[in-house]
This record gives structure tokens, C-alpha cells and sequence, in this order.
């Protein structure tokens, strides 16, 4: 008895839309694996940009400066309601009740007072230092897309869970940014 392919495949259609399956699997795994090896990968390195880029450092002097005159006026602040915290501790036994509540009720208020300046600091603080991260994001992205054109990167990713150093361009970035790169 001969089985011919015309005979099993009448007899069992799902075979033959398997086998078929197969073959465009195996032609598809084919071209796209040569398109994959002409492929270009780069990986950026997001956190040392940020980090030790010419424009973040500069970002970064720019709000000590901005900020440190505010910082320094809470610092005041907290030890001058520190001071008076502790004379009111030693002072206790021997104060006057009305002394005690007048006291008591000065150093609350110098306390919230406290809060509201060290919160409006801390809220300020974070929206500058997004207004200049931001700038120094785009300043970053637009070097990865010379470094990406000049190169004829097909992709540049900025996350991932792992990249070869093969494929790191963090250097390159921190090169074209004007800083000297570590090679961390």
C-alpha cells in the first residue's frame, strides 16, 4: 500500500495546517534572524547621566545655591525651638503656671511654623530640581539621537533590567555632554 500526501491530508486536514505552520514558523525564524543581526543596539545608562553629567552637576550647584540661604534659615529655626524646648525642660520646676502655658503654647507655635517652612522648602525644592532635571533629560535625549544618527543605531534603550557593556553608549553620552566618562 503507497500513502501518497494528497491521501493524508484529506484524511487529517489538522495535520496538514500543522505541518504548514511549521514550515512558515521555521521560513519566518530564518529572515528575521538575519534582520536581527543587522540590528543595532545601544543602551544608555539613565542614573549616571543624571548623576555625573557636566549639566546635571551644574543643575545641582545651581539649587545648593538657590536653596541654601532657606536651608540655612530652617537650621536656625530648629535650634533656636531646641534652645527653648530645653530652658523650658530646666525651667519647669520653677516657673508659674501662666509662665508655663505662655511657654508651652510659644514654642507649639514655633514648632508648626517649623513644619509649614520645612514643608514649602521640601515642596519648592522638588519642583526645581524637576524643572532642572528636565532640562537636563532633554539635553541628554538630544545627544543620544546625534550619537544614535551619527552611528546608525537602529534603537537606543534607556531601561533595562540587564545590558552587555557591549551595547553601553553612557560613555559616548557623557562624552558628548562635555564630561570626562569614568567608565563605570
Amino acid at each position: 500500500m503507497v500513502i501518497n500526501t494528497y491521501s493524508i491530508i484529506r484524511c487529517n486536514p489538522s495535520w496538514a495546517l500543522r505541518v504548514s505552520l511549521i514550515i512558515f514558523l521555521g521560513f519566518s525564524l530564518l529572515v528575521s534572524s538575519a534582520a536581527w543581526a543587522q540590528t543595532k543596539i545601544g543602551f544608555v545608562r539613565t542614573e549616571r547621566v543624571l548623576k555625573e553629567s557636566t549639566p546635571a552637576q551644574a543643575a545641582q550647584k545651581k539649587l545648593e545655591a538657590e536653596f541654601s540661604k532657606r536651608e540655612k534659615e530652617l537650621q536656625d529655626l530648629a535650634s533656636r525651638l531646641r534652645g527653648l524646648s530645653e530652658k523650658l525642660e530646666r525651667d519647669l520646676p520653677v516657673l508659674a503656671e501662666r509662665d508655663r502655658v505662655n511657654q508651652q503654647r510659644e514654642i507649639t507655635d514655633m514648632e508648626r511654623d517649623l513644619q509649614r517652612r520645612q514643608r514649602e522648602f521640601r515642596e519648592d525644592l522638588n519642583q526645581r530640581r524637576n524643572e532642572e532635571l528636565a532640562g537636563v533629560v532633554e539635553q541628554a535625549n538630544q545627544a543620544i539621537r546625534k550619537i544614535a544618527e551619527s552611528e546608525k543605531f537602529d534603537i537606543i534603550f534607556q531601561e533595562a533590567v540587564y545590558a552587555s557593556p557591549r551595547i553601553d553608549i553612557t560613555d559616548k553620552v557623557l562624552r558628548a555632554l562635555g564630561t570626562k566618562a569614568s567608565g563605570k
